[in-house]
């Protein structure tokens, strides 16, 4: 089973409409336009992993129709028994994050879950509780199961979530027979992103032609490396401007990383996003062709890797 991530430096690549597109056009490969696959016929092409759980996005495009629900907790959460606390200030002076400033009130946004008020309370007032975070999902869409999930506001271990959607996915992919796991990962360089990369076979880096996008490809390909990860690179809005496209070709050479496409920037992918399609379902014989070509070199590079 191969394990594909796209993943870029920074937010706002496109990282997600890619991530669409290639779940599209692998389904077409699977079974081509018209025909229907029948339940139990054949293994889905791929099973679909959204890791950008901080900012999840991946399903306005796929529309998942959700079967499996699950509360993600990570942490504990400070709790005072109102009927136990004498209000002596044990807790409040103990604390160092402000969470206790009026007990038995607690801050939820500024609770760390240390523990130190359960420590000091002498009437034994303070309870930590298990942490509710968010929710992961186990979904069906056009394209394949999709596991995917989405972070509580303010809420932190995003790691952990990602690594939890991507075991998931990995086990739903090995019961149905999927020989790809295509994981839409966290844009940046932190946490989730490593979450969303390590043990990955192939990694596509999404990228634009601006100083800024330059800078953190440099920084998510070392990152790459740091992982023995392989990595490629697709460049979108390749148009926007040649002096940096031509910079960033440069970057690849120098560092022999295959440049696996550039797309023009292109009002077809908006249209797509409002229209809930993914750019070669909703333009399969213009930008669909070029996704098309970008699926079999990822493939390509893929199978090469693991065979080697």
């Amino acid at each position: 089973m191969r394990q594909i991530v796209v993943i870029s430096g920074k937010g706002g690549t496109g990282k997600t409409s890619v991530t669409a597109a290639l779940a599209a056009v692998a389904r077409e490969s699977a079974a081509p336009a018209g025909t229907a696959r029948e339940e139990g016929a054949s293994p889905p092409a791929l099973v679909l992993a959204d890791c950008d759980v901080d900012a999840s996005d991946l399903h306005l495009l796929l529309a998942p129709v959700v079967r499996e629900r699950h509360d993600f907790h990570s942490g504990v959460l400070a709790r005072i028994d109102a009927g136990l606390c004498t209000r002596c200030g044990a807790c409040t002076a103990a604390c160092r994050y402000g969470a206790l400033d009026a007990p038995p009130y607690v801050a939820r946004e500024m609770c760390e879950g240390c523990g130190a008020c359960a420590h000091v309370c002498p009437e034994g007032a303070v309870a930590l509780d298990e942490r509710l975070c968010g929710e992961w999902y186990v979904s069906d869409t056009r394209c394949g199961p999709m596991v995917h999930a989405a972070l509580d506001m303010g809420e932190e271990n995003s790691g952990k979530l990602v690594s939890t959607v991507r075991t998931r996915a990995r086990e739903i992919a090995g019961a149905l027979g999927a020989d790809t796991v295509l994981i839409d990962g966290s844009p940046g360089v932190g946490c989730p992103v490593i979450a969303s990369l390590a043990g990955a076979d192939t990694a596509l880096l999404v990228t634009e032609p601006t100083v800024s996008a330059l800078h953190d490809l440099e920084r998510v390909h070392a990152l790459t490396r740091h992982f023995g990860v392989r990595a490629a690179v697709l460049l979108n809005k390749a148009d926007i401007h040649t002096g940096m496209a031509r910079r960033i070709e440069a970057f690849c050479g120098e560092h022999a990383l295959p440049l696996l496409g550039s797309l023009p920037l292109s009002p077809v992918f908006m249209a797509a996003q409002f229209a809930g399609l993914s750019v070669p379902e909703f333009a399969p014989h213009a930008e669909g062709v070029l996704f098309r070509e970008v699926w079999r070199s990822l493939r390509a590079l893929a199978d090469a890797d693991a065979g080697a």
